[in-house]
């Protein structure tokens, strides 16, 4: 046991992160004088579903989720460090950006989350781009809006507000209903200078839909924005037994502004100032590039968000990342427990991730697609996962698994080339996400689809949940420091980091593989079309 993990915990000098990731709900306690420190984790595992026609997450789900992995937390606190924790010193929430949750005058949801992997938004996206000048992806909350709208759904008459899933969890354990910058710009256009919604096109689009079955101002909908280190509430009483319904959990504890994934992957990362970025892996995966100036011209690759300070980022979304990937593993997995030698999952992606390794640079001819969804940046509405050789192709383990996790990288290395054309210069990438949990493997080959050195830290696999803990933990810093300088000199200060630098054989490879990646799109678009 550890003897200042416990004075900590009991003192309730931690700031606790939870983030709604799309497969996992991690909890995760951090000592808010040493915010590299680690205290405690928990998780539940949870699964969206695809109900009539689209993707969505039951809100049931969400609080049962979010007490079993705070429960877990709890566990781990106590196994740990004998002390069972009953206050923080600040709480933050995280979850997937973008989708849409509308609700009516009391409260209640008024069509089922939809959330950012649907893509039935392409009309609303296409007329907003035209109509503000910038890139409006798909997933984006105000695209779902404007969809429905447009499709005059019955429940349009009825919203009285829009937010995201951060937003919604936020919102009911602390009665507020405010959003952090950086997840409030994947509803709707930021201006820089303000730190706040863009006017001009809230009243662009108040005169769009005038005379529609929308009947307030979008801003009356959308969430109050806060940046990083402004007050976002307290606890109530009602919320603290939203999270445990033991009823220990004391109120009035402080919250952060709520984030996105996106936001907390910077923090998480360190990659909140210009020329730095980060790639986080999951069942999306994204790339985010922190910006010296706006690019030239929209593009269709590229949609501008911000960090959770209000800085303008550059960031190529990729609705499919590692699902498929973890599919294959589940399947290798079972055929070594039915062959009479389990092994843990860990133990699983360890094993295929070192078979990579061996395989040949260019993957040996093998191409994965792995799109389970619709991926705007290719053209697909839907997706259909598939492996394509050629005949003479080396089919092996290594080759295969090579494939797989090039596969993971495929649409994101189209998308960073755009990034690339417009001159935007990376000193490095950092990398987040349970992939890069076996270390050196997707680290290394992300770097040769990068070509740019790629750094992987001690809390990568905690990813988010940490991240949004430690903005939670900044709030007793701010406004007196920035959230950059307060990362760089008491965060990363002694952070032990990765480097994992681009191998010229593996580069070509790499450029090799996607040649071909990108010569089979059209085999991808068939297969949605037959199958």
């Amino acid at each position: 046991m550890s003897a200042a993990g416990a004075e900590a915990i009991s003192s309730g000098r931690t700031a606790l992160g939870i983030e709604f990731g799309s497969t996992r709900i991690k909890a995760c306690l951090i000592d808010a004088d040493d915010p590299a420190t680690v205290l405690a984790v928990g998780g539940h595992d949870w699964e969206n579903r695809f109900e009539g026609r689209t993707w969505t997450y039951a809100l049931d789900d969400v609080w049962a989720g979010l007490q079993s992995a705070f429960g877990a937390l709890v566990a781990d606190a106590e196994e740990r460090h004998g002390v069972r924790p009953d206050t923080f010193g600040a709480i933050g929430i995280s979850a997937m950006m973008h989708g849409y949750l509308a609700f009516d005058e009391a409260g209640d949801l008024l069509v089922p989350f939809r959330t950012w992997r649907n893509t039935t938004t392409g009309r609303a996206a296409e007329e907003l781009s035209t109509l503000f000048g910038v890139n409006i992806p798909l997933r984006w909350s105000i695209a779902h809006l404007h969809q429905a709208v447009l499709d005059d759904e019955a429940h349009v008459p009825g919203i009285r507000s829009i937010t995201t899933l951060a937003g919604y969890v936020h919102e009911r354990l602390t009665g507020r209903g405010v959003l952090g910058v950086g997840d409030a710009s994947g509803m709707f256009p930021i201006d820089p200078a303000a730190r706040d919604y863009d006017e001009r096109m809230l009243r662009t689009y108040d005169d769009l839909v005038s005379g529609t079955a929308l009947s307030r101002p979008l801003r009356d909908l959308l969430p109050e924005v806060l940046v990083a280190g402004r007050s976002a509430g307290t606890l109530t009483a009602g919320g603290a037994l939203l999270i445990d319904p033991t009823g220990s959990l004391r109120p009035g504890i402080p919250f952060c502004p709520p984030e996105g994934d996106a936001g907390t992957g910077m923090v998480a990362t360190n990659a909140v100032a210009p020329r730095t970025g980060n790639v986080s892996a999951g069942t999306s995966v994204f790339a985010m590039v922190v910006l010296e100036h706006p690019p030239a011209a929209a593009h269709d690759e590229l949609d501008v968000v911000t960090t959770p300070s209000g800085d303008p980022v550059a960031m190529v979304h990729c609705n499919n990342g590692a699902s498929e990937l973890a599919a294959w593993a589940a399947m290798f997995g079972r055929f070594a427990a039915a062959a009479g030698s389990p092994l843990e999952q860990d133990a699983v992606f360890e094993t295929l991730l070192g078979e990579a390794l061996s395989g040949p640079a260019d993957a040996g001819g093998v191409v994965v697609y792995n799109h389970l969804a619709g991926e705007p940046i290719i053209g697909l509405d839907e997706g259909r996962p598939m492996v394509v050789r050629a005949p003479d192709s080396a089919l092996t383990l290594g080759s295969f698994m090579r494939a797989q996790v090039y596969g993971v990288f495929g649409t994101l290395s189209i998308g960073m080339r755009v990034l690339a054309d417009e001159g935007v210069m990376v000193e490095r990438m950092f990398a987040h996400g349970g992939v890069f949990r076996t270390a050196g493997v997707a680290q290394r080959f992300l770097a040769a689809a990068l070509d740019a050195p790629v750094a992987v830290g001690d809390t990568a696999s905690e990813g988010g949940a940490w991240g949004i803990a430690v903005l939670a933990a900044y709030l007793a810093h701010a406004p007196r420091r920035a959230l950059g300088d307060y990362l760089d000199g008491t965060v990363f200060a002694s952070a032990a980091v990765d480097v994992a630098d681009p191998d010229p054989e593996a580069v070509a490879g790499y450029a090799a593989y996607l040649d071909r990646y990108i010569a089979g799109l059209a085999a991808e678009r068939a297969a949605v079309d037959a199958l």
